[in-house]
């Protein structure tokens, strides 16, 4: 009797370490997934790098090498005009003309300036002829669609000239207006237009074709930027300017659709120019403080 109770002791002891040793292989094995899962988590992070690289490296190109080709309407006091005066630049002077000539420098390009009708300049862009438009450009939504802006420069008050004695005495009058001269292609003759319809808008090629069609009695009045206004006004002796805004816009500098890395260079120059004050030094030279 003691031997066999020895013998099932003996016997149980082995089941109970044999046992054991099964329980304890079970945390390792249920610990292998957890050390092969980390590296997989990492994975994704070591990717990111390769996606910044191409951003880092986009360089502009210019539809010249060397050359930074502005195109223009240059009849548009005083943001450009023809001049062959001390200070012009190729035959140009203005806002514009000396903005352009500060962003070629810091870009270490030749700035060349392309004289046209509005509408024009702003095809150039589109069609790659130039690689920036910059005419007292103001932003709207339209426009946006088909290029890219550039941060604002300066501000845009559109004022409504119109002959000494008019009947028309405020923005309200417009509406009985027979005609209402502006410049085409521009964001006054698109409202205007707009508010009155296009049957009471004849669009000119430029601001000074619209205020010789006032002095001529061909149109009421002229819808167009405040700047330009009062350099027409000065000139032409019967003229005044209205005591309300049409409306109030941001100046910008356009480039093609889709040239991110021009825009982004361009823009970078030219909030630093703002910054230090030079955009508003230039400003200061052809506008007056009143």
């Amino acid at each position: 009797m003691n031997m066999k109770k020895l013998l099932c002791l003996a016997l149980a002891l082995t089941m109970v370490l044999a046992l054991a040793a099964c329980g304890g292989s079970a945390p390792a094995a249920t610990e292998a997934p957890a050390a092969t899962e980390a590296p997989a988590e990492e994975a994704p992070a070591a990717e990111a790098p390769a996606e910044e690289a191409p951003a880092e490296d986009a360089a502009y190109t210019t539809v010249e090498e060397g050359k930074l080709i502005m195109s223009t309407n240059a009849a548009f006091p005083p943001y450009e005009m023809v001049a062959d005066g001390e200070g012009a630049y190729n035959g140009f002077e203005g806002i514009d003309v000396e903005i352009a000539v500060a962003l070629a420098d810091k870009l270490g390009l030749e700035l060349v300036i392309d004289d046209m009708d509005f509408d024009s300049a702003l095809v150039a862009v589109q069609q790659g002829k130039s690689d920036m438009v910059l005419a007292g450009l103001t932003y709207n939504e339209e426009r946006d669609k088909i290029m890219d802006f550039s941060t604002s420069y300066a501000n845009g008050v559109q004022v409504v000239i119109v002959a000494e004695g008019s009947s028309i005495a405020s923005i309200d009058d417009l509406a009985n207006a027979t005609l209402i001269g502006t410049q085409r292609g521009t964001t006054g003759y698109e409202y205007c237009v707009g508010d009155y319809g296009e049957d009471h808008v004849s669009g000119y090629d430029n601001g000074a074709l619209a205020v010789q069609a006032l002095m001529n009695g061909q149109v009421d009045c002229v819808v167009i930027d405040s700047g330009p206004a009062q350099a027409y006004v000065a000139a032409n002796p019967g003229l005044t300017i209205l005591d309300t805004e049409y409306t109030n816009e941001d100046y910008c500098l356009a480039v093609n659709e889709g040239n991110t890395a021009l825009l982004n260079a361009l823009n970078s120059a030219l909030e630093e120019m703002i910054a230090d004050g030079t955009v508003q030094s230039i400003i200061d030279k052809y506008i007056t403080a009143e």
